[in-house]
């Protein structure tokens, strides 16, 4: 497994899907990305992608989930067809749940509790899935000087953002202020679901990028890009 040099970002390529390809080819380091979508949106499904091809070329992940508990998350990436027990075994990976390990729930976690706890202090990506929690008792402004205080130490931050859940000017204003946004689509096109990444914002890209970019997930097998559906 090859260390990532921190100055040339975060690669997150797979073997079985060609995201990053089409995706800038790594997360520029010291950044912050804002993944916007509402429920059923496919947050998660995209941050535990983003999260195993981190694992895969060798950074160091923190994932902090709101929804799951942290057994239940391992069971999802694990039925998706990634596997992470040999990353936490390795200390590569370390997975924070605020329903403890099965369901008990971990009041009053702030983001300031977060960002001052030392598992992330040594992570390379730390992904939030999702913000709506941790933002209910602070302003946009507080929180982003915090975020930006915490990257420019050589972190990169993912949050995950749901506009229902959320107050849409916190989140525009995360978004104007991030080197990656990306917005979540879907349609039913046919009787089928239809899902599409559209990259808004990307910063500092170290390869191609597409404007929209056509996905689905498949039990075993994991992320899937619709080739048909990327522009």
């Amino acid at each position: 497994m090859v260390e990532v040099p921190e100055e040339d970002g975060f690669g997150f390529e797979l073997e079985q899907d060609s995201l990053a390809d089409s995706m800038g080819l790594k997360l520029p380091s010291r950044s912050l990305m804002v993944v916007t979508a509402e429920v059923g949106g496919g947050k998660s499904l995209i941050c535990q992608r983003l999260t195993f091809g981190l694992l895969e070329n060798g950074a160091k992940v923190v994932y902090v989930t709101n929804e799951l508990t942290t057994r239940g998350w391992i069971e999802q990436m694990h039925s998706i067809g990634y596997w992470v027990t040999d990353h936490i075994k390795s200390g590569k990976l370390l997975v924070v749940s605020s329903f403890g390990t099965i369901a008990d729930t971990v009041e009053n976690v702030s983001m300031d509790d977060l960002l001052e706890s030392d598992g992330l202090k040594v992570a390379d990506v730390i992904i939030i899935d999702s913000l709506s929690e941790l933002s209910k008792e602070t302003t946009a402004a507080s929180m982003l000087s915090k975020l930006r205080k915490f990257c420019s130490k050589g972190h990169t931050v993912i949050l995950t953002c749901d506009p229902d859940q959320m107050d849409n000017n916190f989140i525009q204003q995360l978004r104007a202020t991030s080197e990656v946004a990306l917005d979540l689509k879907t349609a039913i096109i046919g009787g089928a679901m239809s899902r599409t990444i559209v990259v808004t914002r990307y910063l500092r890209a170290a390869g191609p990028l597409q404007s929209t970019i056509g996905w689905r997930v498949e039990p075993g097998m994991g992320f899937i890009v619709d080739i048909t559906a990327v522009s």
